[in-house]
């Protein structure tokens, strides 16, 4: 279970991003090459292509994989987590298996999943699912587990039965666990997406920045594409904390 994010204040953000401006700004006039073109450029080039639709279809594109493949995972590892949080005799029969697999490093299952899905979204949904699927999995299964016996009786003592207390009891308290684990890993899941969108694709983010910068040597264009898939995971991470203010205000961390 990860700790409650602290409270970063607008201004804070504001004034963070103005630093990043600064230094990219100053490594430009350093530089002085095409290589690294200024931020006014590359914001201009971002607009540009964002208007006219070159980069938005990128990004709709990638949205969608990145959504599709959240939305799998939380539908299926949130009840399987639960269900090994709550049955001794399932989490012994599948833990040799989460313990050999959750280490492995998804991306290098990349190339595999290629292969078996083909070069379409079905390949990329695939791989941003299992990397969630594994953190959402794990976090939940060990926050049903940890739940106080005394809370799980109180509820029994009321009549309540399995499905009862699946619905008020377990499934309240693992709803933090799925919003860390989707806090933890969406960087690594727009990460590996890029990566996905290398192989053999004329769609995407990931197809975007390196057509741009490898092959027609457009480097602010290549910029914008990077901006635009920065901004991709600041849109989820951000996100996953208005979820966690909505429907767990418990979690909001303090003003």
């Amino acid at each position: 279970m990860g700790e409650t994010p602290m409270k970063i204040h607008r201004r804070d953000l504001l004034f963070s991003f103005l630093i990043i401006l600064l230094v990219w700004q100053v490594f430009a006039w350093l530089i002085n090459h095409p290589i690294l073109p200024s931020p006014l450029t590359v914001f201009f080039v971002f607009w540009r292509d964002l208007i006219n639709g070159a980069l938005l279809s990128h990004f709709m594109v990638s949205l969608w994989r990145v959504l599709a493949g959240t939305a799998l995972a939380i539908l299926t590892a949130s009840p399987a987590g639960l269900a090994l949080g709550q049955s001794k005799r399932f989490d012994r029969l599948f833990a040799p298996l989460i313990y050999l697999l959750y280490p492995i490093p998804k991306v290098v299952f990349v190339p595999i999943i290629l292969l078996f899905f083909g070069i379409g979204d079905t390949s990329k949904i695939f791989i941003i699912f299992i990397i969630l699927f594994f953190q959402i999995l794990v976090l939940v299964r060990d926050q049903a587990a940890n739940l106080r016996p005394e809370l799980i009786q109180s509820v029994r003592s009321l009549g309540a039965g399995r499905r009862a207390l699946f619905r008020f009891v377990y499934l309240p308290a693992s709803l933090p666990a799925i919003l860390t684990a989707l806090r933890q890993s969406v960087g690594t899941a727009v990460a590996v997406l890029y990566i996905a969108e290398l192989f053999a694709t004329t769609r995407g983010l990931g197809y975007y920045i390196y057509f741009q910068g490898s092959t027609l040597l457009n480097y602010p264009a290549m910029y914008a594409g990077v901006m635009a898939m920065s901004f991709l995971g600041l849109g989820m991470y951000f996100s996953v904390d208005w979820l966690e203010r909505r429907i767990c205000p418990w979690m909001a961390p303090e003003t």
